[in-house]
């Protein structure tokens, strides 16, 4: 819990302008907050600063089924996106975890990804327009819904990612999709990452790019969740080490179906997947599912835990995940990886277990160590040390150490331009200059 002066929560775009001037006038900086679900302390304030609650901007403003296209207010929460699409027969396809509670201008604001980005892209990729709120109270009203629009600098795509340090988003207009009435999930269980990423790569092009979801998940996973879920059972009787939840999605179950089994069936010929698991009906679906979302909370129950939020390029995946355990065990041997995530876009939550039998404060004694050498990895690979949870408080000190310095300092120009004052979430994202 963070410390403020005072909350404020406004209702319209007005009233955020107004709030914002009368903080440049008294010069308090000010902290926007949406659905508080970060993981980063990007929206974390301090006893000197204002926080500026969007959760009562939350209103559709409009749906246009035949554009493909829905414009929103920041507050409202993602799920209520997609079900307002839905019911147009439409997929606004952001999806993750914390759906119920996240709202759309902090997905903006963090450009989130989720399980759905190697097919429909990040959040910057599902925007069209944006409303915001400038640092001297102006508001940059471009609620653009079309896909064609060369008149200038792309000013959205400032905003976005961001993190709230340039501008206060106040809406958003969004990409839908054609919703698809056909939808297929297996878990395919391989001997090795390498043939887990070949089978990705083959699926890809058999599939016609049909897949929405290639989740990595590893043995310790399926152990872990079995051991801390009691409804949880391993779906095989044999156990291998890597496991992929993948799904696809189009218009005719059939054929998708057909394709899929095809493809699974040359797979196993050529040694490339060693199982699979095809759900047959919605509830097995949602068990495969359910495996994979229970895995986060299943290492949460197994102790102390150091966590990453990681990139390389896709074909640099077994290359990393071999490295970097040799790394973080030569650091704390008997350490537990447990790496797991969004493979198919080359984003991995590179996660780590304290050996058995350590305590915690031992454990967590070794963060700055493993994260250092794991970041060091990934950059050297041509990777990020964020891949989709932002740079928020938390990660300031590692954007000095590894990003670009002219970079840095067209950041900095940007932020000096658009908030001279620096009352816009100040010190998060760029780190303090010296």
């Amino acid at each position: 819990n963070s410390a403020c002066l005072a909350v404020v929560q406004p209702r319209t775009t007005e009233e955020v302008s107004q709030c914002v001037q009368l903080c440049v006038q008294h010069q308090v900086s000010i902290v926007p907050q949406g659905g508080n679900t970060g993981l980063c302390g990007g929206a974390v304030s301090t006893s000197e600063q204002i926080v500026l609650s969007l959760s009562r901007l939350n209103k559709i403003r409009n749906i246009d089924s035949a554009n493909h296209t829905i414009t929103a207010e920041a507050g409202t929460v993602l799920a209520d996106i997609q079900a307002a699409a839905a019911q147009e027969q439409r997929l606004f396809p952001l999806s993750l975890g914390a759906q119920s509670q996240c709202q759309i201008g902090g997905n903006l604001s963090t450009n989130a990804g989720g399980i759905n980005v190697l097919r429909y892209g990040n959040c910057r990729d599902l925007c069209l327009g944006i409303e915001v709120v400038l640092a001297d109270g102006r508001i940059l009203s471009d609620l653009s819904t079309l896909r064609k629009n060369n008149t200038g600098y792309d000013l959205k795509n400032l905003f976005i990612g961001a993190e709230g340090t340039l501008g206060i988003i106040t809406a958003a207009s969004l990409k839908l999709f054609p919703a698809p009435s056909a939808k297929v999930t297996v878990l395919a269980a391989f001997s090795s990452v390498e043939n887990l990423i070949d089978y990705f790569t083959q699926l890809r092009q058999d599939s016609n790019d049909q897949i929405n979801t290639y989740e990595l998940i590893p043995r310790l996973a399926i152990e872990l969740t079995c051991k801390h879920f009691r409804k949880q059972r391993d779906p095989f009787d044999d156990v291998y080490p890597w496991y992929a939840l993948i799904q696809l999605s189009g218009n005719d179950q059939i054929q998708l179906e057909q394709s899929l089994q095809h493809s699974l069936s040359y797979a196993a010929q050529q040694k490339q997947i060693t199982d699979a698991i095809v759900a047959q009906n919605l509830s097995q679906t949602k068990q495969l599912v359910l495996l994979r979302e229970q895995l986060v909370a299943a290492q949460g129950h197994e102790g102390p835990s150091i966590k990453n939020d990681i990139s390389v390029p896709i074909s640099s995946t077994p290359d990393f995940l071999r490295t970097a355990k040799q790394q973080v065990q030569a650091i704390v041997p008997n350490i537990r990886p447990y790496p797991f995530g969004h493979v198919g876009d080359g984003n991995i939550h590179y996660n780590l277990c304290a050996p058995l039998g350590m305590t915690a404060e031992d454990f967590l004694a070794q963060k700055p160590t493993i994260c250092e050498a794991l970041n060091d990895l990934v950059v050297d690979m041509g990777g990020s040390f964020s891949a989709e949870h932002g740079i928020g408080l938390l990660k300031t000190a590692q954007m000095t150490q590894y990003k670009n310095a002219v970079s840095l300092d067209v950041m900095r120009a940007i932020k000096n331009m658009l908030d001279p004052n620096n009352l816009m979430n100040p010190n998060k994202v760029l780190p303090p200059r010296g």
